[in-house]
């Protein structure tokens, strides 16, 4: 199998995109821009239905925001704590929130999600501070929407623009994605401050 040919993804970039990117709403190192991107390069050269690429990404991504969203609103977030995994991640969240900052606005409920571990963030941080659940559910449909196109442009422009293997262009579209997503949250955390009340320590207390 030649996992260079954009044959041999055509058909499996379909079935990686919706676990893939529900993780990543948990887990943020996991790469849901780099998958959802190629699956843009793919299409630039005829290997993948753009349209179908955008809409299981951002279903994925609003049944990812839904889930965290639940269990922090819920409080069964404390529960996590029972196992060695559930508190590494419980430990993510207090780090994504207090590098995204707490803010738990509609407008950052769809924009923050651009910056590299912003979703989390601002989905635990929604469901801490108990925002409507039809509030959130039809902000993170729309920012997971905006999201998909986003990246799936990324890749289908990259690789429309240079001509390169598919693989290529889905590199240089995530460079691309990184970097813009990295300077809108310099400038971001920057206007913020450290407002976040995230602890270092991942014993201490905090109303999760």
């Amino acid at each position: 199998m030649d996992f260079g040919s954009a044959d041999t993804w055509r058909d499996a970039i379909y079935f990686w995109i919706v676990p893939v990117v529900m993780g990543d709403a948990i887990f943020p190192p996991i790469p849901s821009e780099m998958v959802v991107i190629t699956g843009g390069a793919l299409a630039a050269v005829g290997r993948a239905n753009a349209l179908l690429v955008v809409l299981l990404a951002a279903a994925a991504s609003w049944l990812g925001d839904i889930l965290v969203f639940q269990l922090f609103k819920r409080r069964l977030s404390r529960t996590l704590d029972r196992w060695r995994w559930g508190r590494t991640f419980h430990l993510a969240v207090h780090t994504a929130i207090g590098k995204a900052g707490r803010s738990t606005t509609y407008g950052a409920i769809i924009g923050i999600r651009f910056i590299p571990g912003g979703r989390l963030a601002t989905t635990a941080a929604a469901g801490i501070a108990n925002v409507s659940t039809r509030g959130f559910s039809l902000c993170a449909a729309l920012g997971g929407l905006l999201w998909a196109v986003w990246s799936v442009s990324l890749g289908y422009v990259t690789g429309t623009a240079t001509g390169l293997p598919f693989w290529a262009s889905s590199l240089i579209g995530a460079g691309i994605g990184i970097a813009i997503g990295a300077g809108v949250g310099i400038i971001v955390t920057r206007r913020r401050g450290n407002s976040s009340p995230v602890v270092d320590g991942p014993n201490e207390e905090l109303d999760f």
